[in-house]
């Protein structure tokens, strides 16, 4: 049963990761077509969704590798989850004002929709691995403790 929770706890740590490195390299290689998915959640001034569009996407890549490389497991998972967190809030308040837009998570030139409720049952998923990777590293401090 241990191993079995091991191997869950930490599968969820590298697929947690996997998809924020992807989101991240996808969103540093358009960056116009990022901020422009900013600019449709009309929740910031125009300039700071350049500002996102430029540093989002890089926290995104370091925040993935270090989970995916089993370093600094629990910064990289709070800031993923602090993310994670903004990104809901976000899609509550597209979906509050019913706006129809793409979420630009993974294809910021609009390649495909998402919807905001798709995007959110997704974000909500990564909740849960968020709290997984979490839970991994206290699972090794604990294991090495004893």
């Amino acid at each position: 049963m241990n191993r079995l929770v091991s191997i869950v706890l930490h599968g969820a740590r590298i697929a947690l990761g996997v998809t924020f490195f992807y989101a991240g390299w996808i969103k540093a290689q358009e960056p116009i077509d990022f901020a422009r998915a900013v600019a449709n959640y009309q929740v910031l001034p125009y300039s700071w969704n350049y500002l996102v569009a430029a540093t989002l996407p890089y926290v995104e890549l370091l925040a993935g590798t270090l989970l995916v490389l089993n370093r600094r497991v629990r910064p990289a998972a709070l800031v993923i989850g602090v993310l994670n967190f903004v990104f809901i809030l976000a899609l509550i308040s597209v979906m509050a004002r019913g706006l129809d837009i793409d979420c630009g998570c993974f294809a910021p030139s609009g390649q495909g929709h998402t919807t905001a409720l798709e995007a959110l049952l997704r974000d909500l998923g990564l909740m849960v691995l968020v709290v997984l990777a979490w839970l991994s590293r206290e699972r090794r401090s604990v294991a090495s403790s004893s």
